[in-house]
């Protein structure tokens, strides 16, 4: 059971307390400065506010650790790292609706950012709602414009074994951050897509006009989408097969037609080849009840720069350090191109790593000056870490000072 604490501060740490090393590099950072929930999972109310360095959250499994990363990882388009139901998250005997709401430093300055749910009435779809200094916005993806958040969780241990959507989803994220546009194009081709499909599935004579006007919406943002996609991976991918010691380096690549067609040729004749195929796969695509051609079929390939194996083909260790090698080399370009660095949640991560790993990884992010949001259940794993970092322990879902 969580303990209702009406909002009250429970922790803070002021500019004079941040540690030297955190405070002297003054980067240009994504830093969360108060984080308030509001029926969120196991928190009636819960206030947190902080100073801009690492965050570590230790307790027990069950305590509430990963809700906060949860609730965090809602700063940006998309269903989180946990991937529910919006009904799903609110807190058990609450009203149905539940709010995340933060106070945040950017490079662009100070944003105060807010979204929640509430139940829909009159069986209306599920919504989420999202505010912008107190302004509600269009839509949820005006959050790839305001954040950066990346995260690392248990459940991404079989990303390189599973399946192509969790790959992609993976990739996606990293493209937001260089590319706020990319959301809203990939909202709006799965839009032009699933309305396709119902239309070739459910109607014996659909419209060829009105298909004709989705598969142009499809081709163009489509090769839009692989476009950005390719643009990330010239950017990050040289820094990721270098790797960053211990760190294996991790060769990227994209797998799809539309990458192909964008390597072989420009743009416009890509979306030409794409329409083109669209139309020659109505039959097909009506039949299946899937679209079997574009950016919602590419695959990330991940190769282990050093041994060239496959990354599904190599052990749990080294696939869990291919993963955070990505992670670093992306949040190290970004910020070497961009000058702003990422916030970063990294869920049961140093539990993973030996410990010449675990304190390379600490090390790294602390030159970097990223704003990462750590839990454990080992408080001991973070000992090195102490003096550098933000420390709180979670019980039962209260959190407290260390």
């Amino acid at each position: 059971m969580c303990e209702d604490k009406d909002l009250s501060r429970i922790a803070s740490l002021r500019n004079d307390e941040v540690p030297e090393r955190v405070r002297s590099e003054s980067p240009r950072r994504y830093a969360i400065s108060r984080l308030t929930l509001t029926d969120f999972r196991c928190y009636d109310g819960l206030r947190l506010d902080l100073g801009p360095g690492p965050v570590v959250l230790t307790g027990p499994n069950g305590a509430g650790k990963t809700n906060i990363l949860e609730a965090l990882s809602l700063l940006i388009p998309g269903r989180g790292l946990r991937r529910p139901k919006l009904s799903e998250i609110s807190k058990i005997g609450s009203a149905g609706g539940w709010a995340v709401a933060v106070d945040a430093e950017t490079p662009s300055g100070p944003v105060r950012l807010g979204t929640g749910f509430s139940p829909p009435e009159g069986g209306a779809r599920e919504r989420r709602v999202v505010r912008v200094d107190g302004q509600t916005a269009a839509n949820q993806n005006v959050l790839a414009e305001m954040m950066n958040v990346y995260w690392l969780t248990p459940q991404m241990d079989g990303l390189f074994a599973d399946g192509t959507s969790g790959r992609r989803r993976f990739f996606d994220r990293l493209v937001y951050a260089w590319d706020p546009a990319h959301a809203g194009r990939i909202s709006a081709y799965e839009t032009a897509m699933r309305e396709r499909s119902r239309l070739l599935r459910d109607e014996a004579h659909p419209d060829a006009a009105w298909l004709s006007a989705l598969e142009d919406t499809m081709a163009k943002r489509g090769i839009a989408v692989a476009a950005a996609r390719l643009e990330l991976l010239g950017r990050v991918g040289p820094a990721s097969a270098r790797g960053l010691s211990p760190f294996p380096g991790a060769e990227l690549s994209l797998a799809g037609d539309l990458e192909n067609w964008l390597a072989s040729g420009p743009a416009l004749e890509a979306e030409d080849r794409f329409r083109a195929a669209l139309a020659g796969d109505r039959r097909r695509d009506g039949e299946t009840g899937r679209t079997g051609c574009g950016p919602h079929r590419t695959d990330l390939i991940v190769h282990h720069a050093d041994t060239g194996q496959a990354a599904e083909l190599c052990s749990t260790g080294e696939q869990k350090a291919l993963l955070i090698a990505i992670v670093l080399a992306n949040a190290t370009q970004r910020s070497a191109e961009r000058g702003a660095v990422p916030l970063l949640l990294l869920d049961e991560v140093a539990a993973h790593l030996d410990g010449e790993r675990r304190e390379a990884l600490f090390d790294h992010l602390i030159t970097l000056g990223a704003q990462t949001w750590f839990t454990g259940t080992d408080e001991n794993l973070y000992q090195a870490f102490k003096s550098d970092a933000q420390m709180f322990r979670v019980m039962d879902g209260q959190v407290s000072d260390v």
